[in-house]
């Protein structure tokens, strides 16, 4: 039932906005003090690059001083970071937390990093070829996303219906795949290789926009405006990573192609979209223990879901 390359996974998924990084924290510090020390893997792909703060929700330099997280500032905006590239680190932070007992949380909403570790998914068994990678990527800087789309949608339509068409780094990868293998199938899942507890976090869809209007406002208010300054003075912000919600409507204030409140009304309407497909996307996996987050953090029962799964590994 387990294995002693691998530590105790807990996976702590959901839609943006439901709480999965303030019940991690708390839910890290209620195990170690029951004797079964934690630490957090992030398991959000925007949170991989240095400098994009305020527009992922990274973890706090205080968040993390209360609970070693891993899976954070991994490279610069302008650096190629595949989820082969993601499994390959996350490999080393698991054998690592094994060899000192820890128990490994993987909270976070993207939800093919929780599946790539979580389930075990051969993303080392994909084709990948530097020269059609590179081919893509200056398509998508050239004329944008629709034609890359179009371009899957003809090679690849069982893949494409299945993938967030609006997210460029999945776009690119996927067409990479199709163009050297088609529509052939995804490798079978390997499986992680110990039991695993997955927690989801769900939050009543008029609740939960209302959060996420908050937080649009919470991380203007916190300087997201002149994060992305200084990010557009570094690098090329047609760059893939600055697709993410946030950064473009923050980009769009200070060109004035929007005024404030636009920007920021725009962000959380993006954001009640991309929670939707989140949504979708959860609903698919199997073996999750749903928590209601609604009129706050479920801890106590996560708690005590996770003590139970601690005591049968």
């Amino acid at each position: 039932m387990s294995s002693p390359a691998l530590p105790p996974l807990i996976v702590v998924a959901g839609a943006t906005a439901t709480g999965k990084t303030a019940l991690s924290l708390e839910l890290a510090e209620a195990l170690a003090a029951g004797g079964h020390p934690a630490e957090i893997i992030s398991a959000d792909s925007r949170q991989v690059y240095r400098g994009m703060d305020i527009g992922t929700a990274k973890v706090t330099p205080q968040e993390q001083a209360r609970i070693r997280h891993h899976g954070l500032d991994l490279v610069e905006p302008d650096q190629p970071f595949s989820v082969s590239d993601y499994a390959a680190y996350v490999a080393t932070a698991l054998a690592d937390m094994a060899e000192r007992n820890v128990v490994a949380i993987l909270a976070g909403g993207t939800g093919f990093y929780l599946r790539t570790i979580a389930r075990g998914l051969a993303v080392d068994d994909l084709p990948w070829d530097p020269a059609v990678r590179a081919d893509i990527e200056s398509r998508l800087v050239a004329g944008g996303l629709p034609p890359l789309v179009s371009e899957l949608q003809s090679l690849a339509p069982t893949r494409a219906a299945q993938l967030d068409l609006r997210n460029p780094r999945r776009v690119v990868r996927a067409l990479e795949i199709a163009r050297l293998r088609g529509d052939a199938p995804l490798p079978e899942p390997r499986g992680y290789g110990r039991d695993v507890l997955w927690l989801g976090l769900s939050v009543d869809p008029p609740a939960l926009r209302e959060r996420i209007r908050r937080r649009a406002h919470a991380q203007f208010d916190a300087g997201l405006v002149d994060e992305t300054r200084a990010l557009v003075e570094r690098f090329d912000p047609a760059l893939p990573s600055f697709s993410g919600i946030g950064y473009a409507e923050a980009r769009a204030f200070i060109d004035r192609r929007m005024t404030l409140d636009e920007a920021i009304a725009t962000d959380a309407h993006r954001n009640v979209a991309f929670a939707r497909r989140q949504a979708t996307w959860f609903r698919s996996e199997p073996g999750i223990r749903w928590l209601d987050a609604t009129d706050g953090l479920p801890l106590t029962e996560a708690i005590a879901v996770s003590a139970s799964y601690l005591a049968g590994e």
